[in-house]
């Protein structure tokens, strides 16, 4: 059984690739078995010929080739759905995260946590992320009903039993920290630097957040009753009348299509 898996979204990263797979290798070699799977979310730069040939160079790599740009929390679900770890570590593909705090979450997990997620210090975004990223933890806390100091940051690793879990879920929209959230309270968060993004501009641009946004409203269920039912409801609205309408490029019937795996 693999020890770790590590899932990374790619999208337009071939500069950064061949770095970001060194610092992790090298930053796990006291662990026994680990798996990095890199997922190809329809680049537009040759990051799938970069992945097909760091897969020749490591053994302990694979990666997934989706047939469109189905966004990060889609390209997740592909690994979720493609990994054999017993602990799963989910992480970006730009180097902001430092690939040698992963093993300060799996060392977390260890502990018996379900998930661990990253608070980041100093953060390295640009101000408007920063601002739309405290907005949207608001949002998420009144709507998850999760403590605001729970950041669900995209750095973050999780255990077998909760993998399994999430992976139920086959709809096209996905938000994977309600899915996490969703099934566990037995959370714990370690602090980590950020680091600039080692290359080329963010791939997150303000139209892809507020998409994001729209799919975590649209996937949380109203009932039960709570106390936030008013204002998820009012924001259900606002998303498929307005927001949904202006950022959904395609509507996918499919969480993602796999084209090839190597």
């Amino acid at each position: 059984m693999i020890d770790i898996s590590i899932i990374i979204p790619v999208y337009n990263s071939s500069n950064i690739l061949p770095e970001l797979i060194k610092r992790i290798n090298n930053s796990l070699s006291k662990i026994s078995s680990f798996e990095i799977v890199l997922i190809n979310d329809f680049s537009s730069d040759k990051s799938w010929d970069v992945i097909k040939k760091l897969q020749k160079d490591y053994l302990n790599l694979r990666g997934i080739n989706l047939k469109q740009n189905y966004g990060q929390h889609n390209a997740l679900m592909a690994g979720l759905n493609n990994v054999k770890g017993n602990f799963i570590i989910m992480m970006d593909d730009d180097l902001q995260h430092p690939p040698e705090k992963i093993i300060d979450i799996y060392n977390e997990l260890n502990k018996g946590f379900d998930i661990c997620y990253v608070k980041y210090v100093n953060r390295k975004h640009v101000k408007w992320k920063i601002f739309v990223s405290w907005l949207n933890n608001i949002i998420s806390s009144i709507l998850i009903q999760k403590s605001i100091n729970v950041y669900t940051s995209s750095f973050k690793g999780i255990n077998l039993a909760l993998k399994d879990k999430i992976i139920k879920y086959k709809k096209p929209q996905v938000f994977i920290d309600w899915l996490i959230l969703n099934e566990t309270k037995n959370i714990s968060t370690i602090n980590v630097e950020h680091y600039k993004r080692h290359s080329g501009n963010t791939n997150y641009s303000f139209k892809k957040l507020l998409l994001l946004w729209s799919n975590m409203v649209l996937i949380i269920p109203i009932l039960p009753i709570r106390f936030s039912s008013i204002f998820l409801f009012c924001a259900k609205f606002i998303v498929k009348v307005f927001v949904y309408r202006l950022v959904k490029e395609k509507d996918f019937k499919e969480q993602y299509e796999v084209i090839e795996k190597i």
